[in-house]
């Protein structure tokens, strides 16, 4: 099958230097307005991977991301905001990017074109064959990325990539492919834009629909948040106050009494 980068190709819009503010501001927006479209038709395979996904952690297996630059960044954005947020040990859900911890906040020259690295990375965490390895890389084409998908696939280890091109190299390599097709970018190649918006929201579904399934939200609730701010604090106390139709410093004291909210309830429950 052909494969064109169609994340590269020129952009819709010609001559932005001569646009107004707002009327870069509108047509930023308008392109916009088109990624989750596009997310929305790459549902059955968010569905095939995150299936996957949910299977292997049900039976103590993590899941890593893996990525370069901006696809890098935004899979450890998603996997650091998994403890805060559903009270799960930090090493469940790992992201890992091209260059380090330095390729966090700043280009780490070249370091996407090792296609050796990132399995090097992977091995520092002892992966096996319980774990998922999710290669993030708008292009498709990222080294890193491919490399690391290759040598899970030799060992045995399910993966799955999130993309912005057709019939990328890398949707090859994965196992559980998701392509998402947000076409060019308002500033031609710049795929931090559209494309990033787009992983952005598929790791969104995936992490949140994976915890859910593990049983870390209740009702509609995050009940095993950490309580790591006062802002947390609060909002634990009032789920308290409405789930156990208590004052909001009864409320509070129970939750500084048992650390959580799911703990607070049972404990509240079990009459402790």
């Amino acid at each position: 099958m052909d494969f064109t980068k169609t994340t590269e190709q020129d952009s819709n819009y010609d001559y932005l230097e001569n646009m107004t503010i707002s009327e870069l501001l509108k047509n930023i927006n308008n392109e916009d307005k088109s990624v989750p479209h596009a997310v929305e038709k790459a549902i059955p395979q968010i569905e095939q991977l995150v299936t996957q996904i949910v299977k292997k952690m049900q039976n103590g297996g993590r899941l890593f991301y893996i990525g370069a630059g901006t696809s890098g960044r935004l899979g450890i954005v998603d996997a650091s905001e998994c403890p805060p947020t559903f009270g799960v040990d930090h090493n469940l859900v790992i992201g890992l990017i091209a260059g380090g911890d330095n390729a966090i906040r700043k280009a780490v020259e070249f370091a996407e074109d090792s296609d050796s690295q990132a399995w090097k990375d992977l091995k520092e965490y002892n992966i096996n064959t319980h774990d998922v390895v999710i290669g993030i890389a708008a292009s498709g084409t990222t080294p890193y990325v491919i490399g690391g998908l290759n040598m899970c696939n030799t060992n045995n280890i399910v993966t799955g990539c999130i993309t912005c091109n057709l019939n990328s190299p890398l949707s090859k390599v994965a196992k559980f492919p998701i392509e998402v097709i947000v076409g060019p970018e308002f500033v031609t190649g710049s795929s931090r834009m559209k494309a990033g918006t787009a992983q952005k929201l598929v790791l969104n579904m995936i992490s949140t629909t994976v915890m859910i399934q593990l049983g870390k939200v209740k009702g509609n609730k995050m009940v095993d948040m950490q309580l790591s701010n006062n802002k947390l604090v609060d909002r634990g106390t009032k789920m308290l106050m409405k789930e156990l139709n208590l004052s909001y410093e009864e409320a509070n004291l129970l939750l500084e009494k048992f650390g959580s909210v799911r703990s607070a309830i049972e404990n509240y429950h079990n009459g402790n």
